[in-house]
């Protein structure tokens, strides 16, 4: 019989080994998980305090608030303390539980877009209707069920992946755990894992995809409807911070994922990584704040407390 040893712990090797970078990039993404903590968190509590943002738009977007700063405290925080401290190890238990939490908050944060996505076509094409259709139960199941799925989701890829054997190595060409790299340290057969990944999360992807643009296909042709241009540009604004998130999220992704798994990610590899695992993060608060009037208008009042028309 084969001799093999399991790994009790892996090695990240992170983004990079050169000395003279460790204190700079600890700088660097200290500030980014700074500002994504107070971006988010920021967010949660300014929809909380301001009654007029009590609408299922803010309720969707507080979850994706939470989503981000939960989806980036998994991952920022560890490759902070290996640039401080240049320990990179990470036991098996802690390697599992990291993939778990990043696709559990990845796949909700998927989830939300699609609800986002549906709350945007009713505002915009029934606005008559919007009140009776979309009442705070509808709002809190499909809340629910956004993160329902995403732990369902979490918990098969997980469960795949974990189940495979790491004898070859426990060096991971990576920052994180992630389930290429896995796949590619495992010395099981990995074509059951892969198509259940392949499958799943294309399949997943693809009804998310096409049900966005289903939503924003009805939202361009009712806006197309309204004659005044001051009524197009109100009603598109509605709708222009989420399709840049929706861009920015499923561009990145699909950079990363639809392709061959690898043994080595490349250097563009882990910088569209560092992208949608902590700068997405960081960028969703400040894209719908910057381009949000109720918004912009519920700080000012927080923060000078004047009331503003």
């Amino acid at each position: 019989m084969e001799n093999r040893t399991y790994v009790e712990e892996f090695i990240l090797l992170g983004l990079t080994d050169a000395p003279g970078l460790q204190v700079p990039l600890f700088m660097l993404f200290t500030l980014i998980y700074v500002i994504t903590l107070v971006g988010n968190l920021g967010m949660i509590a300014l929809i909380s305090w301001d009654s007029h943002l009590h609408t299922p738009m803010y309720f969707f977007l507080s979850n994706l608030s939470l989503v981000d700063f939960g989806y980036s405290s998994i991952i920022t925080p560890k490759v902070m303390a290996g640039f401080l401290t240049g320990n990179k190890i990470i036991s098996y238990n802690g390697c599992a539980t990291q993939m778990f939490f990043f696709i559990a908050f990845a796949s909700i944060e998927n989830y939300l877009l699609v609800v986002m996505a549906y709350d945007r076509q009713e505002a915009v094409c029934r606005p008559l209707h919007y009140a009776t259709t979309m009442t705070s139960r509808v709002c809190a199941a499909l809340a629910v069920g956004s993160y329902v799925c995403g732990l369902l989701d979490s918990t098969i890829y997980t469960f795949f992946t974990f189940s495979l054997s790491f004898c070859r190595s426990k060096v991971i060409h990576h920052f994180f755990c992630d389930i290429p790299v896995l796949l590619a340290l495992s010395c099981s057969d990995t074509h059951t894992t892969q198509w259940v990944v392949f499958l799943l999360g294309g399949f997943t992807a693809l009804c998310a995809i096409l049900i966005i643009l289903k939503s924003y296909l009805f939202i361009f042709i009712t806006i197309l409807r309204i004659h005044s241009a001051e009524g197009q540009k109100k009603a598109f604004s509605t709708c222009a911070s989420h399709l840049s998130a929706v861009c920015l999220l499923y561009g990145t992704v699909s950079f990363i994922y639809f392709k061959p798994t690898s043994t080595h990610f490349t250097e563009t590899d882990k910088v569209v990584s560092v992208f949608y695992t902590m700068a997405i993060p960081m960028l969703n608060p400040l894209v719908y704040s910057l381009r949000n009037k109720d918004v912009k208008s519920a700080f000012r009042k927080a923060t000078w407390g004047q009331r503003l028309s």
